[in-house]
């Protein structure tokens, strides 16, 4: 089956499922009648005289919604076939069988700022507080691939992040946290392969082997094309070093998840929910064809996949988004990939929630933003979750902060019941007519990737971009003119002086980090980072060679991210995306 015809086919089994004459389980006579009783009711209860608050509704994507939902929109589902039980195909119900009721999602709190002593400080108070997993931000110049010292890193050194310019600040950051005992997720992707090498030294330093370490490292560099901007080389070269990421890990580290395909920031660019579980989805399958390209079996590699989803304020939108990228994923990997291992289908993803949802304007009501969006991720099933804090549309998170938005997963874990049954709003006529809804919205984007010739030909001609950019010019549209409400911005605003303290990186950081790290070039021996930078020159320019090995050495000699990040530009170039118009 050629891949266009798979789209096509699948866009005509959904259309089938939606055109049937009914529920599995509700014969034609009792829908009709109830069809019959729906209109009689619209027509005795609804008039002018119960008018409603607008002529149209609709969700954040644009799908108009109904003012109630029924059995008569769920038709053509299959219980076995669309839904099963929670840890069975097709997952649309949840990854695992008990879910929660085993043990509770990973807790992990995006951390980092600053040097990599006041990061390595802040980890540790929060896994005193009861954290279950890292997660750690860095910089933007580490997110680029410069060192603390370079000309590009001046203004923004521990800014967003920890900054990190070598194997020793990484030593520094996880000094004290047994990497045997923890797992570490990193969110960065042109570099990730560097960061990936400098995490397994400090594993080999520890006297953890790299079949122990467990996390994930982002890495993917699709969506920085897309959504965020942060790329190094041209997108093939990226795709290379990350096929000899998909190589070493599967046989190295076969407890690391060294991909997170990432709707994450596709979402906070301007993408609706739809939009973001497409291009996300898109990309994942872009990644498995990667693999298998490389003579990878399908089965082997794509369990160490994972995901990192958005969760923002449109609720029932959210969990309907998250159980139909279950269901896809799933299909995809069985009918068009040939997965046999069920590991393969399983879609496991990490959420945090919405960045932009977040407002500097009266911060405090970013508590129930966040609340409800944690709310949402937890009943569409996430594996691990970070929950943003009050004060970050202001700075990164203060210590008080940070503590409230971990309370807020602790306080639903432990107090709500929302742990204790599997997939609690599933046959809800509403999530599974949505789930339906958003399931053929995202088979028609990829029809349409696949017709453009794939995401990454996607990407250069500038369609995903053009998509997401429409779309948030809707949305500010809809801000602007009143629309749209968001709460203390656009409406129920009030005159603040200031509303919050907030975190203040010192201004001197970072000509102390930079003093560090030439002290660091100081004492290495760099007859030995030359040798190793040469052997990963030689590794870059043969295509068939793999990068990860001498990149390992590169990091082990305390040669530099911006050392090792420049010899792939002078080998690669650069890259600058497509004018969109």
């Amino acid at each position: 089956m050629t891949p266009d015809s798979f789209w096509s086919r699948k866009l005509e089994l959904l259309a089938e499922r939606k055109s049937s004459s009914g529920r599995g389980d509700v014969d034609r006579s009792k829908l009709d009648a109830l069809k019959l009783m729906i209109k009689n009711w619209e027509k005795s209860v609804i008039s002018s005289e119960t008018p409603e608050r607008k002529d149209v509704f609709e969700n954040s994507s644009g799908i108009p919604l109904k003012r109630v939902y029924t059995p008569s929109d769920q038709t053509g589902l299959e219980y076995s076939r669309d839904l099963g039980l929670p840890g069975e195909y097709p997952y649309t119900r949840g990854v695992y069988p008990t879910m929660y009721r085993g043990r509770p999602w990973t807790m992990r709190m995006f951390s980092g700022f600053g040097s990599a002593n006041q990061t390595n400080k802040r980890l540790k108070y929060l896994l005193k507080e009861g954290e279950t997993g890292l997660s750690i931000a860095f910089d933007m110049p580490t997110l680029y691939g410069y060192d603390a010292d370079s000309d590009r890193a001046e203004g923004e050194v521990g800014k967003c992040g920890v900054s990190v310019s070598s194997l020793l600040d990484m030593e520094t950051i996880f000094a004290g946290i047994p990497l045997d005992q923890i797992s570490t997720s990193m969110t960065i992707n042109a570099p990730a392969a560097v960061l990936t090498t400098m995490y397994a030294a400090v594993g080999e330093k520890q006297g953890v082997p790299l079949a122990k370490l467990r996390g994930t490292v982002q890495t993917d560099i699709l969506k920085e094309y897309i959504a965020q901007k942060e790329w190094a080389f041209p997108p093939d070269a990226h795709l290379r070093i990350i096929r000899d990421m998909m190589i070493f890990c599967t046989d190295r580290m076969p407890l690391w998840h060294y991909i997170s395909i990432s709707g994450y920031h596709i979402r906070e660019a301007g993408a609706s929910a739809v939009q973001e579980l497409a291009f996300t989805l898109a990309d994942g399958f872009s990644y498995v064809e990667l693999g298998k390209n490389a003579g990878l079996d399908v089965d082997k590699f794509v369990p160490r996949f994972s995901f990192f989803f958005n969760c923002d304020m449109d609720f029932f939108e959210e969990i309907a988004k998250f159980r139909a990228a279950r269901r896809i994923w799933a299909n995809v990997l069985k009918e068009k990939y040939g997965a046999k291992n069920p590991r393969s289908m399983l879609l496991r993803f990490h959420t945090q929630t919405s960045g932009v949802s977040l407002t500097w304007q009266q911060p405090l009501n970013n508590v129930v933003r966040t609340t409800i969006e944690a709310l949402a991720a937890i009943l569409g099933g996430t594996q691990s979750l970070h929950t943003n804090s009050y004060d970050e549309a202001w700075a990164l998170p203060t210590e008080e902060a940070v503590t409230v938005a971990l309370r807020t997963q602790q306080i639903l874990f432990e107090e709500t019941g929302l742990a204790d049954v599997a997939d609690p709003l599933g046959g809800s006529y509403y999530i599974e007519s949505l789930t339906n809804e958003m399931e053929e919205q995202a088979y028609r984007y990829f029809e349409k990737i696949d017709q453009l010739g794939g995401v990454l030909e996607a990407i250069k001609q500038g369609y995903i971009q053009r998509e997401i950019a429409s779309t948030s010019y809707i949305k500010t549209q809809q801000l602007e003119s009143g629309q749209r409400s968001i709460v203390g911005v656009n409406k129920y605003d009030v005159a603040e002086e200031k509303p919050i303290d907030y975190l203040k990186v010192n201004p001197t950081l970072s000509k102390k980090v930079a003093s560090r790290l030439r002290a660091l070039k100081r004492r290495r021996d760099n007859v030995r980072v030359r040798k190793s930078l040469e052997d990963l020159r030689k590794a870059f320019e043969d295509e068939k060679a793999n990068s990860i090995f001498p990149m390992l050495e590169c990091v082990r000699s305390y040669a530099t991210l911006q050392e090792i990040m420049d010899v792939g530009r002078n080998v690669f170039g650069g890259w600058k995306e497509p004018v969109l118009v």
